[in-house]
């Protein structure tokens, strides 16, 4: 099962010190994602989010996470199964690009 972890406001840290930081939680999760992991951070804002990914359905790139909407505006991490993804993406419209 993936692992996912982050951080709301990181002070007087630098933005290196902050993305150490998302990368230290990430190694710390790695047994529960080892085929992959990224981080993501809004300097404005002082968000930081780390996936680890234990690719198991969409082996695909398309999986990746932290997710971010095409606007930049939003990022997500996940964790869970979403059983009946393919009736709800036939229902939305929504087309893979593999």
């Amino acid at each position: 099962m993936c692992g996912f972890s982050g951080f709301f406001g990181y002070g007087n840290s630098s933005i290196l010190g902050a993305q150490d930081t998302l990368l230290n939680m990430g190694d710390v999760l790695v047994h529960r994602g080892p085929d992959g992991h990224r981080i993501w951070m809004d300097a404005d804002s002082q968000v930081g989010l780390v996936h680890r990914r234990l690719a198991v359905v969409d082996l695909s790139a398309a999986g990746k996470q932290p997710m971010v909407s095409a606007t930049g505006r939003f990022a997500l991490v996940f964790n869970g199964e979403i059983y009946n993804h393919l009736e709800t993406q036939a229902v939305v419209g929504i087309k893979r690009a593999d």
